[in-house]
């Protein structure tokens, strides 16, 4: 299992699952666990499916129109943000994160602590300070949240740092995912609540 945050919220003694198949005879596991059923919520759980959406989405032109450049695993300062872009004159960092948490309509980030998150947030802040264009986007992978917050109550200190990140200029972007037992595609912007 590539996502193990909210296991217990989500697969529950009868919930439908689905399963990719390994094609490494070498590992411990022939399956990796793909999305979740949770009451008629198709929910995709891959952890690489984010960057690899969000990717195939900014290609189009609509993440920054222009783009000339996306290069993924980019080093700067004392991080590894997931992209480096070009656009123009324009130039930034993007980190992605993966939303797999949903309760009463809210899309939540973290579904558990995450002190890279929170390095991420502030290396994003101090590249816009450098002049760079910085972003987060959590990536929401299923249709339907009505608006994402921040969980304040698994992670206080994440929270604290995206509200500081979006003060100091770093862009926070949300959008839900179509989601199909075999596909994931970026869709519809989703209101952010910080």
């Amino acid at each position: 299992m590539k996502n193990t945050g909210h296991c217990r919220e989500l697969l529950l003694p009868g919930a439908r699952v689905w399963l990719e198949g390994s094609e490494n005879p070498k590992r411990k596991t022939a399956f990796d666990l793909v999305a979740v059923d949770r009451g008629g919520l198709l929910i995709n759980m891959d952890a690489q499916a984010p960057n690899r959406v969000f990717a195939e989405w900014a290609n189009t032109g609509a993440f920054r129109p222009g783009l000339t450049l996306l290069r993924p695993e980019t080093a700067w300062g004392g991080s590894r943000f997931d992209f480096y872009w070009e656009a123009g004159e324009h130039r930034g960092f993007v980190e992605v994160k993966g939303v797999t948490l949903e309760r009463d309509g809210l899309a939540l980030f973290p579904d558990a602590p995450t002190l890279r998150g929170v390095k991420h947030l502030e290396e994003l802040a101090a590249a816009r300070s450098a002049g760079y264009e910085a972003a987060v986007c959590f990536v929401i992978q299923m249709k339907g949240p009505r608006v994402f917050r921040p969980n304040d109550d698994t992670h206080p200190q994440f929270g604290a740092a995206l509200r500081a990140a979006a003060a100091a200029g770093v862009e926070v972007l949300a959008r839900d995912c179509l989601a199909t037992p075999d596909s994931l595609t970026l869709d519809a912007p989703v209101p952010v609540e910080l």
